[in-house]
C-alpha cells in the first residue's frame, strides 16, 4: 500500500484533470461512485485486497482515472496487531488517504455499522463492519472505550457465541463459565455463578440469546464468512 501523509487529503486537481462522478470497474458492469467502499489489488498477491472509501475521482485528457481514497485497515496492519475481540470482518477506518490508480479496483463491497453488521440475517464475502476510527501515525482509536462483557472483561466479537445470564444480564462466553460451544447451543436456561444460587431470578421461556446488542431471546444465527 503505497503511502501519503497520514491525516492529510489530497484534494487540489493537477492541471488538465476533471472531477468525474463515476468510474466502472474494468471488466465488469459495477460502477463506483464517491462515498462507495471498494476492494483494491494489493502489491502481494498473496494478500487479501485492500478496503477503501472512495472520496474523489477524477480523469485527465487521455481518461486516466485516479481515485482519492481513504484506506480502512484491518487489526493486524494496526500498531496493537489483531485482538481476541476483533471479528474476521472488522476494519478500522483510519486518517490515511492516498491516491491510486482505478485500475487497482477489484470489486465493491459494503463496511456496516458495527450495529447494522450483528443484524445481518446472512454475512457475504462483501460485508465488513467498523466501529472505531484510527490514526496511523499514533494508533489512536476513537472510541478509545466501548462495553466490555463477560468475566473476561472483553468488547464483543460478532464471530463468537455468548449466552446471557437470566438473573443479572450479563453476557459470558461458554469457555469463560465451562461449557463447550455445543453445550451453549442446547441451552434453555442459564445463570451464571453468582446468580446461579439466587432463589428469585426469573426463568424466561428461552434463556438464551444471539449476542449482546440482541434483546429477542433467540437462537444465534450462524454466520458465512
Amino acid at each position: 500500500m503505497a503511502k501519503t501523509r497520514p491525516g492529510v487529503a489530497p484534494s487540489k486537481n493537477k492541471p488538465g484533470r476533471k472531477d468525474i462522478d463515476a468510474y466502472t470497474i474494468k471488466g465488469t458492469n459495477k460502477i463506483v461512485r464517491v462515498g462507495d467502499c471498494v476492494l483494491m489489488r494489493p502489491s502481494d498477491a498473496g494478500k487479501p485486497p485492500y478496503v477503501a472509501r472512495i472520496e474523489k475521482i477524477e480523469a485527465d485528457a487521455r481518461n486516466n482515472v485516479k481515485v482519492h481514497c481513504r484506506w480502512y485497515y484491518r487489526p493486524e496492519e494496526s500498531l496493537g496487531g489483531r485482538r481476541q475481540f476483533h471479528g474476521a470482518k472488522e476494519l478500522f477506518l483510519s486518517d490515511h488517504y492516498d491516491v491510486q490508480s482505478a485500475h487497482t479496483i477489484e470489486g465493491k463491497c459494503i463496511v456496516h455499522t458495527f450495529k447494522n453488521y450483528t443484524k445481518l440475517e446472512n454475512v457475504g464475502t462483501e460485508d465488513y463492519y467498523c466501529r472505531f476510527e484510527y490514526k496511523a501515525a499514533t494508533g489512536a482509536f476513537t472510541p478509545d472505550r466501548v462495553a466490555v462483557y463477560c468475566k473476561c472483561e472483553m468488547p464483543y466479537n460478532p464471530d463468537d457465541l455468548m449466552v446471557q445470564c437470566e438473573g443479572c444480564k450479563d453476557w459470558y462466553h461458554p469457555a469463560c463459565v465451562g461449557m463447550t460451544i455445543e453445550e451453549a447451543k442446547k441451552l434453555e436456561h442459564f445463570a451464571c455463578t453468582e446468580c446461579s444460587s439466587d432463589e428469585d431470578v426469573k426463568r424466561s421461556q428461552n434463556g438464551f440469546s444471539s449476542s449482546p446488542l440482541d434483546d429477542l431471546k433467540v437462537e444465534a444465527k450462524r454466520r458465512k464468512r
